[in-house]
């Protein structure tokens, strides 16, 4: 049974917020997962940037990224950042899944919820965040990847304890809403996060769920 706080906040973000284009969500898993190891503590205008660059000088396949020269890499993501690490995480899950798994991550995503994500962050360099982003939008997994605008947005609407780490967070907010919702539920915390819910002065006279959050008092927001 769903919160009835969370299906009013789910329902007034549908109703005001437009779905952030993150990722496509029939892209192919090995593609959703260089996008978001591209994605790492950079914008969504400088992924796409780099996954485009990529995408003119390679073919976006574990063969090609891990036989390429890792300096070409490193030059079309660098627009990035952290090219040296980003390159080398790529090199180096490309290659496993090439050799332990045929250069396809099917043999993971097809595996139960909790054994393929243990399965992806197993992978060098590869987090929750990242795993929960492949099964969710290339797998249509049951599972919401917490980025920072979840995870602030959550908290502050009591979503989830202010003071949980990241499997908490996740849990709390899986248990208050619907499977069939938690790609939408993703998204919007996302678009809520950028455009009202800010990490530093949010807009919160104007946000579009200022009547139920628990720090409507229009700044007082942590």
């Amino acid at each position: 049974m769903i919160q009835t706080s969370a299906a009013t906040i789910l329902k007034l973000l549908q109703d005001t917020l437009n779905l952030p284009n993150l990722l496509k969500t029939n892209s192919a898993p090995y593609t959703t997962l260089i996008v978001t190891i591209l994605s790492q503590n950079t914008s969504d205008t400088s992924t796409e940037r780099a996954f485009q660059n990529l995408c003119k000088r390679f073919e976006i396949t574990p063969q090609a990224l891990s036989e390429a020269q890792t300096s070409k890499i490193e030059e079309c993501i660098k627009v990035a950042g952290l090219s040296k690490n980003k390159t080398k995480t790529i090199q180096t899950v490309s290659k496993i899944i090439l050799e332990k798994f045929h250069g396809s991550l099917e043999p993971i995503l097809s595996l139960p919820l909790e054994e393929a994500r243990n399965a992806l962050i197993e992978l060098p360099g590869i987090g929750f965040k990242t795993a929960d982003v492949v099964l969710l939008f290339s797998a249509k997994q049951p599972t919401i990847p917490v980025d920072t605008h979840v995870n602030r947005v959550s908290k502050r609407l009591g979503l989830a304890p202010v003071d949980s780490d990241y499997e908490e967070v996740r849990r709390h907010i899986q248990a208050k809403f619907e499977s069939k919702d938690y790609l939408t539920v993703h998204l919007l915390l996302i678009a809520l996060g950028r455009k009202y819910c800010k990490a530093r002065k949010p807009l919160c006279p104007s946000c579009p769920v200022t009547l139920v959050c628990p720090k409507n008092d229009f700044g007082a927001k942590k």
